[in-house]
């Protein structure tokens, strides 16, 4: 396995890069990304639904040049799904290849490379230079699963029972998302650095319109932007994420729109709040700010 440390950007540059590809990166987080590459920590990064988390892993792979893997948790998820599966289906067209010509089979013919098929965790340890592993959403997958993947990070080599035991040839750089749908466990934590990442300030999220949307009219881009702030005051259900905001702000442009007003929103709402009940709540509060 590859040593550590490893050389880091400095959190400067880190910044610079994901700003060319459109994401602005606070101090806290490029400082914790760096962190991330020059002590081959994990990093769990925790907040609410659409502040960027998944897209700091997506930039960061693409920043530091190398491959984003990603693992998408879910509720059942299981360690051999994560790891690996075996190509049945092939595995039978080779059987009967096999008898049609009378050539023998073995158990090794059958449970070998070729017919191994590599998921997301398996994947991220056989890669010859550190990929970005991304495990998306780690408080969906239940205990056990997060008991699994404590020796992963420990160990950083899995058991296939038919292959042996396989070591990472070069340590992933990881980054774990929660959106706290449960309570994490302390062995996973201490084994994490940890960032807490809020909604952007008003100021930074007017920064990511102009950055992901070069060109649109500064009136409008401002005007959304407090726009989203005021919704998030409101006790929605779903209130709007980073995204909604780019997706809202990229719908008025494509409409050929300078300025927010109450046709611009009710064409648009549903681009930034994806509950009726809470473009009902917010239908006031909004008529009132794009009134002025």
């Amino acid at each position: 396995m590859s040593q550590r440390p490893e050389p880091a950007p400095a959190p400067g540059d880190l910044r610079a890069a994901f700003r060319e590809r459109g994401y602005v990166a606070g101090d806290a987080l490029a400082t914790a990304l760096r962190l991330v590459v020059a002590l081959g920590r994990p990093l769990l990064l925790e907040g609410p639904a659409g502040v960027g988390k998944t897209e700091a892993a997506k930039t960061l792979a693409g920043a530091l040049g190398t491959r984003l893997i990603r693992l998408q948790c879910y509720e059942g998820l299981d360690a051999q799904a994560a790891l690996y599966e075996w190509n049945y289906a092939r595995q039978l067209l080779h059987l009967r290849a096999a008898e049609a010509g009378g050539r023998p089979v073995t158990d090794a013919d059958l449970y070998g490379p070729t017919f191994l098929m590599r998921r997301p965790l398996l994947e991220a340890i056989s890669q010859p230079t550190s990929p970005v592993l991304l495990i998306d959403e780690v408080d969906r997958a239940d205990d056990a699963f997060e008991a699994f993947l404590l020796e992963l990070l420990a160990e950083w080599q899995v058991t296939v029972p038919e292959l042996g035991t396989i070591t990472a040839t070069s340590r992933p750089h990881v980054l774990l998302t929660s959106n706290r749908a449960r309570e994490l466990s302390d062995a996973l934590r201490r084994r994490c650095l940890y960032l807490w990442m809020d909604y952007p300030t008003r100021a930074q999220e007017l920064e990511i319109v102009r950055a992901r949307l070069p060109g649109i009219d500064e009136a409008l881009a401002a005007q959304v932007t407090r726009a989203v702030h005021a919704l998030r005051e409101l006790p929605l259900g779903k209130p709007p994420g980073v995204a909604e905001t780019l997706d809202w702000a990229a719908a008025l442009v494509a409409l050929h729109r300078d300025h927010l007003d109450e046709g611009a929103l009710n064409l648009t709402l549903g681009a930034v709040l994806k509950l009726r009940e809470d473009q009902a709540l917010a239908r006031v509060t909004l008529e009132r700010l794009v009134r002025g």
